[in-house]
């Protein structure tokens, strides 16, 4: 390539990146607004989340849009075509990100009413925390190309698969202690599982990152404590 076409070049993957930024941190918007709207059964927040979530779409749609024109146009090789191909995978697990978010916004709307039980609610607001740094610690790697922080990110999986199995377990004992508790706690169980595969999705994106930078997969198996699943009766899809 001449010069003018690597600066050329050069500006296109600052501009993806830039368009990821936006995306991962409107994703982090949306995730703490959800889980606002849970704690205080905000019903008009957890409108505006679902609303928000088609921003979210949209920047997933330009970016990937963006990153084919530059594989058509320029035809990039090696580091350069890892950075896309980065690129287009991150934005389309940040683009779950807010699916999730979303889910539990529609399930802040179906409970409408207060929290039958604040501390239950606590726990899964501290399983939130815990995956909103675990997405904001893997975005700060993809935008600084730092491979071991990524790494360590999805090293860190576990500690939210084991929460959620804690948390699992004292719903489920809640719900047998008193039937009138059933329809809240499954709503709030629905609501951990999203969370819990908010991790998930950022643990996908260190793999991405730790990719894009070394050229290595990491093949071992990830960490995972998460003993249950309850995917075959979740009715919250990633969509």
């Amino acid at each position: 390539m001449s010069e003018h076409i690597v600066t050329a070049f050069d500006q296109d993957l600052k501009q993806l990146a830039g368009k990821i930024a936006e995306m991962g941190g409107l994703a982090e918007t949306i995730v703490n607004d959800a889980i606002t709207a849970l704690m205080r059964m905000d019903g008009e927040l957890a409108q505006a989340v679902i609303q928000a979530d088609r921003r979210l779409d949209a920047l997933q749609f330009h970016i990937e849009d963006q990153a084919v024109l530059m594989i058509a146009r320029r035809q990039p090789m090696a580091g350069d075509l890892r950075q896309i191909v980065a690129a287009m995978r991150t934005c389309n697990e940040l683009e779950r990100v807010g699916d999730l978010a979303k889910n539990i916004a529609k399930r802040v709307i179906a409970i409408g009413g207060e929290l039958r039980s604040k501390k239950l609610a606590i726990g899964v607001e501290h399983m939130a925390e815990l995956a909103m740094v675990q997405l904001k610690t893997v975005l700060d790697a993809y935008m600084q190309s730092d491979a071991e922080t990524a790494k360590a990110v999805r090293e860190r999986d576990e500690e939210i698969d084991r929460l959620y199995t804690s948390l699992f377990r004292e719903l489920l004992t809640y719900m047998m202690e008193d039937p009138r508790n059933i329809t809240f706690c499954a709503h709030l169980l629905f609501c951990a599982k999203n969370i819990e595969r908010i991790g998930d999705h950022a643990t996908n994106i260190a793999e991405n990152v730790h990719y894009m930078i070394t050229g290595q997969q990491l093949t071992d198996e990830r960490p995972r404590t998460d003993e249950i699943d309850i995917a075959a009766v979740d009715g919250d899809n990633d969509d």
